[in-house]
C-alpha cells in the first residue's frame, strides 16, 4: 500500500526552513533550483517511477537532504533489482528482512507528505482515495533510507515508508479482498518525529513505536483514477 502520495518539495522545504530569515529563503530557492518545475509540485506521485524527494534524517533533521523512493540497501548489486520491491517497508518486520534491518537500526528517516492514495474495493470494481489529515497542510511518516555506491563511485540516496496497521478510518477505505488487513503510512506526530531520529533508540524502543495508530483527524475523499490497474492496492 501507499505507492501513491502527493506533496510540494517547496512546502517540505517552507515547513523545515522558513522563519522569515531571508537566508532560509535564498536556501530554500537554491535547493528546489536542482528540480524541474514539474517535480517541485509532484502533486500525485507514483512510487514506481522512483521520484527524488526530500527526506530529513538524524544526521542533520533540519536540513533534508535529496533521496529516491525505492530503497536500495548498500549490498544490493543494482537498483533496477530491488526498488520496486522495496518502497514500503512492513513496520513490524524491519528489523527481520535483509532489505531494511541495517536502516531500521541506524538510518531512519521522516518524509513530509500532503497526503496519500488508497483504493476502496466495491462491486469488483476499485474507486481512488486520496487521504489526508484534517488540519494540517503537511504531516511527518516514518522512513527508513540508504546509500549505495554504483561501480562509478556516484553515491545513490533511497528511501522506503514505514507501514502499519490501518486504523478505523482506514479499514473503511482500504478493504481489499487480497490482504488480511488495511494499511496504511506510520504517521508522526512532533513527540514521535524526535524519537523517530533519536540513533540512541533500541530496537524494542522503536518496535514499541510502529502499532496501530489512533484514529487521528483523517478525511479522504474520491478522485478520478491515478495509474493503471496493476497497481490498485
Amino acid at each position: 500500500m501507499c505507492y501513491d502520495i502527493k506533496t510540494s518539495l517547496e512546502k517540505q522545504l517552507r515547513r523545515a526552513l522558513l522563519d522569515g530569515n531571508q537566508d532560509h529563503v535564498n536556501e530554500i530557492n537554491n535547493k528546489l533550483s536542482i528540480f524541474s518545475t514539474a517535480e517541485v509540485h509532484l502533486n500525485c506521485v507514483s512510487g514506481f517511477d522512483h521520484p527524488k524527494m526530500f527526506i530529513y534524517t538524524s544526521d542533520e533533521p533540519q536540513e533534508p537532504i535529496v533521496a529516491s523512493w525505492g530503497l536500495v540497501p548498500a549490498w544490493s548489486q543494482s537498483p533496477d533489482t530491488i526498488w520496486d520491491k522495496t518502497l514500503n517497508a512492513r513496520g513490524e518486520t524491519i528489523f527481520e528482512k535483509a532489505s531494511f534491518k541495517e536502516s531500521a537500526s541506524s538510518k531512519r528517516c521522516i518524509i513530509y507528505l500532503e497526503g496519500f492514495y488508497e483504493h476502496h474495493h466495491k462491486a469488483g470494481k476499485a474507486y481512488p482515495y486520496f487521504i489526508r489529515l484534517k488540519d494540517k497542510d503537511l504531516f511527518a511518516v516514518a522512513g527508513l533510507w540508504s546509500e549505495w555506491e554504483a561501480n562509478n563511485g556516484e553515491m545513490l540516496r533511497t528511501f522506503t515508508i514505514v507501514t502499519t496497521q490501518g486504523n478505523e478510518f482506514m479499514a473503511d477505505i482500504h478493504n481489499n479482498p487480497k490482504l488480511k488487513e488495511p494499511r496504511m503510512p506510520l504517521i508522526l506526530d512532533q513527540q514521535a518525529e524526535e524519537a523517530w531520529l533519536d540513533t540512541t533508540m533500541t530496537q524494542s524502543d522503536v518496535e514499541q513505536m510502529i502499532h496501530k495508530p489512533d484514529p487521528l483527524d483523517m478525511i479522504a475523499h474520491t478522485v478520478a483514477p491515478i495509474r493503471g490497474p496493476k497497481a490498485l492496492g
